[in-house]
């Protein structure tokens, strides 16, 4: 079917003074409660369990629910839009998040709760996705790094701010107040929306909607990400039910690649991709996502399991990295404002990057404090402040309407599967690389080895002041060795991962050199029908 050619004006949306501050303020608001709301559950999972009688495996489910809504809506948010209106969908995708959250503060019961959850993801998952493509409209094209700097505050800060939020909640408030505190910031976000944002008059709606796309999107991102949830809790293929989950995946991601390359009005256009430097930009995100979500994964393990830290030390030690970032940011878009290239920024940033994972790997250690981790950090924070926002300007940087909705989507749906996959494999490797040191250990632990039968003696003896029972001193003389092996094998696992991360992120920047320069031409005639 032929579309209608139109002429596209680049500065047709662009907002200026006011009213620019006003949208900006909105949208990254709204994308950062959106990704404050992935984790500020996470700490709470005790305290849920006690109000709402749930087990464990129950409680997965409140996390799991939101992710999978989330990454079956964001990939969906340009065709969303372009049917709805861009305004439109905005403005309803705040008003469904910010309902959600107020019946997740309702909840009486734990499915019920998950139900909540999931429509709180639906509504959040186009909050991400639909503000980065305002703010790259509202800005003329000489600031878009501001805009991708304003946008990734928000990305940086949001999963940082989440379990810092949901411990001082938790601890000073009842539960429901981690949804409750969504609602007046979502209604006044809902109605300045209104006021403020405008359509984008370059964007057809589609006549055709590709109801077995949007079935196979649902069937196979939600699967995989469903595994990536659930795979750790239930043992991955151990687990007749995660097996399926994950043939489930396979078949419809493969389906659903087919329709949208085969079809004419794909739900999601696949084919951008190929467009500027969309595939090299979105597969890099992967990396930037995998590496940011995984640190934040492992680095909590660690000094929670071995250092005794709470979850509000965790946050806290967080923080101040998490605020330089969003510091960093304006800066770098004002660099890139004055034509310093974005591949340049890019490696730079991962560079840096690479260096935060190799200095956590000499800070492994039963002694290390939490100061130790301020200044690598403070590296990691510059680190993802020339990843991020330079990422974002290259990956969509000389798309317009439509296309940067789509490549925008797949952006952020490729980001938060990248840091699904790397937690998931960041679980497996700890456990299995753990196991497989203790293993290496142990074997030095003998009945021939003298240092081993010194250190039972001397614990024994110990012991032996609180309890005249030798067995038992005995006993827990051994439980106490084994122990210590134990840590020995976790300690040298956390070393190994770090430095196996450093060595992938090196090894990653010369492909950052790859990407091109694309940009429009003013004034370019473009097909708003694709």
């Amino acid at each position: 079917m032929a579309t209608a050619k139109i002429q596209y004006d680049p500065n047709a949306l662009v907002e200026y003074g006011y009213r620019r501050v006003i949208i900006t303020i909105t949208v990254v608001l709204c994308a950062l409660l959106e990704l404050v709301d992935t984790t500020i559950v996470n700490v709470a999972t005790k305290t849920l369990m006690g109000n709402l009688g749930a087990t464990v495996s129950e409680i997965s489910w409140v996390i799991a629910s939101y992710a999978i809504a989330n990454i079956i809506i964001i990939p969906m948010s340009g065709f969303l839009a372009s049917q709805f209106g861009r305004k439109w969908y905005f403005a309803g995708s705040v008003l469904l998040f910010t309902f959600g959250s107020f019946m997740c503060g309702h909840a009486s019961g734990i499915w019920e709760l998950v139900f909540w959850r999931f429509i709180q993801g639906v509504g959040g998952g186009a909050l991400m996705t639909t503000s980065q493509t305002i703010l790259t409209e509202i800005y003329p094209k000489e600031k878009m790094g501001m805009a991708m700097a304003m946008f990734g505050m928000g990305v940086i800060l949001g999963p940082t701010l989440g379990p810092l939020m949901g411990g001082y909640i938790i601890d000073h408030f009842e539960w429901p107040m981690l949804f409750y505190v969504n609602v007046p910031i979502g209604l006044i976000a809902f109605f300045l929306t209104l006021i403020f944002v405008k359509d984008n008059p370059f964007v057809v709606k589609q006549k055709s909607i590709d109801w077995l796309g949007i079935f196979l999107l649902i069937l196979g991102i939600g699967s995989l990400q469903l595994f990536l949830e659930q795979g750790e809790r239930n043992d991955w293929f151990e687990s007749r039910f995660i097996v399926e989950v994950f043939i489930t995946a396979i078949i419809g991601i493969v389906g659903f690649v087919w329709r949208e390359l085969t079809t004419e009005h794909p739900v999601v256009d696949l084919r951008v991709f190929t467009r500027g430097n969309v595939g090299l930009g979105v597969s890099l995100s992967f990396l930037m996502g995998a590496v940011l979500f995984s640190t934040v994964f492992i680095i909590p393990i660690f000094v929670q399991t071995w250092l005794g830290f709470t979850a509000t030390d965790t946050g806290l030690m967080f923080t101040p990295g998490a605020l330089f970032t969003g510091f960093c940011m304006p800066m770098v878009g004002r660099m890139l404002q004055k034509g310093v290239p974005s591949k340049i920024l890019i490696a730079i940033g991962f560079a840096l990057t690479a260096g935060f994972v190799w200095w956590c790997s000499f800070l492994i250690s039963p002694t290390t404090s939490p100061g130790n981790f301020f200044w690598p950090l403070m590296v990691r924070g510059l680190g993802m402040g020339l990843l991020f926002v330079p990422l974002s300007n290259l990956t969509l940087s000389g798309l317009h309407g439509k296309d940067i909705q789509q490549a925008s989507g797949l952006n952020n749906m490729i980001r938060q599967l990248g840091g699904s996959i790397g937690v998931a494999v960041m679980g497996v490797v700890l456990e299995k690389t753990t196991a497989q040191h203790y293993n290496d250990l142990i074997s030095n632990v003998a009945s021939d080895n003298i240092q081993y039968l010194d250190r039972i003696k001397t614990f024994t003896a110990a012991m032996a002041s609180s309890s005249a029972d030798m067995v038992a001193n005995q006993a827990r003389a051994f439980s106490m060795i084994y122990g210590q092996v134990f840590k020995q094998a976790s300690m040298i696992t956390y070393i190994n991962i770090f430095q196996v991360l450093s060595l992938i992120l090196v090894a990653i920047i010369p492909i950052v050199f790859m990407a091109k320069i694309y940009k429009v031409k003013p004034g370019e005639v473009h097909d708003a029908g694709h």
